[in-house]
């Protein structure tokens, strides 16, 4: 079974967006778990032009009382950011080579030219007794680099899985994760994934055997604008179940 992750990320966009609180990103959360979904996911950013740092620590003293939902915090890991975690103790964060004004993440991290910056934060936070794990590209070296450090899992930036289906590329492109997965997996990671990934494309990507966790934020919400969220959320489950 993989688990769903929620990024709520557009729920707190949309809620700066009036400048009061509503949509309560809190309030969503609980929506979410209600619904059956197994993980909340946050990236506050510098600017917290999305989560702030405010919903941060609410988030997480929210799900102090939903023991069995896992709260993923994702980002740059600057004193901020490291603050945050250590702070609220998340169930995992998640490593991201963001830069500050960055849209939105689009690759991985480069363990050629940043393992020993990524060493001494991952094992600071392993000893916080958070899961860590870091964002990274679809490739084999940097598979066989991280798992040389002291990161527990890898989150597999799926843009390029994404960006293929429907198309002449796709069975080649999956089959890419499929041997990154297995290589991961066999060296002791586990394995999440997210970056795109949605409803029409999901299920294919699941064939990859044992994904331990997916983040979908900004299709999910999309999907539930379009269709409503208790039949989003319930397919997202049935595909991330195997049903």
């Amino acid at each position: 079974m993989t688990v769903l992750s929620v990024n709520l990320n557009k729920i707190a966009l949309l809620r700066n967006s009036r400048g009061r609180n509503y949509p309560s990103v809190v309030d969503f959360a609980g929506k979410f778990i209600y619904l059956g979904v197994q993980g909340i996911t946050i990236h506050p950013r510098p600017d917290e032009r999305h989560i702030t740092r405010k919903d941060t620590y609410e988030l997480a003293d929210f799900l102090q009382s939903h023991e069995k939902i896992e709260l993923n915090i994702e980002g740059y890991p600057n004193e901020e950011f490291l603050r945050l975690v250590e702070d609220t103790r998340p169930d995992q964060c998640t490593l991201v080579p963001d830069a500050i004004n960055q849209l939105t993440s689009d690759h991985g991290w480069n363990f050629n030219d940043q393992a020993e910056f990524l060493d001494t934060v991952l094992k600071q936070i392993n000893d916080w007794g958070v899961r860590s794990a870091v964002f990274l590209d679809p490739d084999l070296e940097q598979v066989a680099l991280a798992a040389q450090s002291p990161c527990q899992r890898i989150e597999l930036y799926t843009e390029a899985y994404a960006q293929s289906w429907g198309g002449d590329s796709q069975a080649q492109v999956l089959n890419r994760y499929r041997d990154v997965t297995a290589k991961a997996q066999g060296l002791g990671l586990g394995v999440n994934a997210g970056h795109d990934l949605d409803l029409q494309n999901l299920p294919a990507f699941l064939t990859i055997p044992d994904i331990l966790e997916v983040s979908i934020g900004h299709a999910l919400i999309v999907e539930c604008i379009e269709s409503g969220m208790q039949s989003v959320v319930q397919r997202y489950l049935e595909i991330c179940h195997g049903c």
